[in-house]
């Protein structure tokens, strides 16, 4: 499995999303997106992006790291697997990492109403 770091792609404005910033962004093969979204306030965010599963992963400052290579691996081996999350993949990982959705997936009201 090939990884690229994009990290670098994306602008220094780019990267800061309201209260996070883009420390690392990697795409795998083309079809996997993990990306490490640190905080100075809040818990890291770790997004991802595999088939069907997406969403944000939270996790503490101290532990951020650990968890975004461990995630990167356990991703890596499913895809060489099944190239797509499985259903017990998809439903073992929500388990034990508790992959919710972003908040602002669907309604961001900030840019709705200008705030």
């Amino acid at each position: 499995m090939e990884w690229k770091d994009v990290t670098n792609y994306f602008t220094e404005e780019q990267r800061h999303y309201k209260n996070t910033y883009l420390e690392i962004d990697y795409v795998g093969n083309d079809k996997i997106e993990l990306g490490l979204y640190s905080s100075k306030d809040d818990l890291y965010e770790i997004y991802v992006n595999f088939g069907i599963m997406f969403g944000i992963v939270y996790v503490k400052k101290e532990d951020a790291n650990k968890i975004f290579y461990e995630i990167k691996n356990r991703i890596e081996e499913e895809y060489m697997k099944n190239k797509e999350p499985s259903d017990e993949f998809i439903n073992g990982f929500d388990r034990k990492y508790g992959l919710s959705l972003p908040n602002d997936l669907f309604f961001d009201m900030d840019k709705l109403f200008k705030i």
